[in-house]
C-alpha cells in the first residue's frame, strides 16, 4: 500500500498511551485548585484585612487608657459617696439566703459542727458506746446550760451524770466561736431524743466562753465535782423565741 493514501494519513485524537479518566480528573483537580487560590470575592464581601484589624486594636487601647485617666468621668472615689451601699431595686428579692426560724437554723448549723467534732466519739445518732457517753437523755446536756458549756470547752475527767467514769474527754469546744458553740449545745439539747425546745443564743454561748476563762484553772478539764460546785446554773441572757426569724449563716434575728 502506498504511504500517500488517504489512510495513511489518518491519526488517532489522542496517543494510545493516555488515559483519558486519569487526564479528566487531573484537569478537574487543577482547576478546582486554581479558583481557590484565585477566588474573586463578591463586591462589599471581601475579607477584611489583617492590618485593618490590629489598627483598631491599637485605637481602642490607645481609647481605653486615655478615658482611664480622664479625671471624675471614671474616678470611683469622685463618683460614689462614702458609705454608699447600693439600694435593692423595687420588687428585687431581698440579696441574702432566705430567713429560716430560729430552732431549725441553730439545729442545722449546730448538726454540721457536731459531725465535724463530735460523732467520732459519741455517734452520729448520739448513743456513744463502751468508751464513751450517750449524750441522748443525758442531765447534763439537758440541764443547767452552763454546766454543759463547760463540758464542751474544757472537756471532762472523772464520773459523767451516770456516774460512769469514761476516763479523759477532750476539750472539743475550745476553739468554737460563740455562735458555733451555740448551735452545737442547742442540737445536742435537741437531738436523739433530747427535747428542751429552747435555744442557746450567741449572748448565751459567749457568757459561758467567758465564764470557762475566768475558772481557776483555765484549760484544764472540769470534774463532776467543780460542775456542781460552780457551774450548775442557766447562762445569763435574753431568751431567744424559736420561731424568731434568724439568717441561717449568722444565726443573728431578721428584722
Amino acid at each position: 500500500m502506498s504511504s500517500n493514501s488517504p489512510q495513511s494519513n489518518q491519526k488517532p485524537d489522542l496517543d494510545e498511551t493516555i488515559n483519558v479518566t486519569q487526564a479528566h480528573g487531573r484537569v478537574a483537580s487543577e482547576t478546582a485548585a486554581t479558583a481557590r487560590e484565585h477566588r474573586i470575592a463578591d463586591n462589599g464581601h471581601e475579607p477584611i484585612s489583617l492590618w485593618v484589624i490590629i489598627s483598631c486594636g491599637l485605637v481602642l487601647l490607645i481609647a481605653g487608657a486615655v478615658l482611664g485617666n480622664a479625671g471624675p468621668w471614671f474616678d470611683y472615689d469622685a463618683l460614689v459617696k462614702p458609705k454608699y451601699v447600693r439600694g435593692t431595686p423595687p420588687g428585687a428579692p431581698p440579696e441574702g439566703p432566705a430567713s429560716k426560724e430560729a430552732l431549725p437554723a441553730y439545729i442545722a448549723k449546730g448538726q454540721k459542727i457536731y459531725s465535724a467534732n463530735c460523732n467520732g466519739c459519741h455517734g452520729a445518732d448520739g448513743r456513744g458506746g463502751p468508751t464513751f457517753p450517750s449524750l441522748a437523755g443525758s442531765g447534763w446536756v439537758t440541764g443547767n446550760t452552763q454546766k454543759f458549756s463547760m463540758v464542751v470547752l474544757n472537756g471532762l475527767k472523772g464520773p459523767t451524770s451516770t456516774g460512769k467514769d469514761y476516763g479523759v474527754m477532750a476539750a472539743i469546744g475550745a476553739g468554737l466561736k460563740a455562735e458555733e458553740l451555740a448551735a452545737l449545745m442547742t442540737f445536742a439539747r435537741n437531738s436523739f431524743g433530747n427535747s428542751t425546745g429552747d435555744i442557746v443564743t450567741i449572748e448565751m454561748a459567749q457568757a459561758a466562753i467567758d465564764a470557762s476563762k475566768a475558772r481557776e484553772t483555765p484549760g484544764t478539764s472540769v470534774t463532776a465535782e467543780e460542775l456542781t460546785a460552780k457551774h450548775n446554773i442557766m447562762l445569763p441572757g435574753a431568751v431567744l423565741d424559736p420561731k424568731t426569724p434568724v439568717d441561717p449563716s449568722k444565726l443573728t434575728p431578721v428584722k
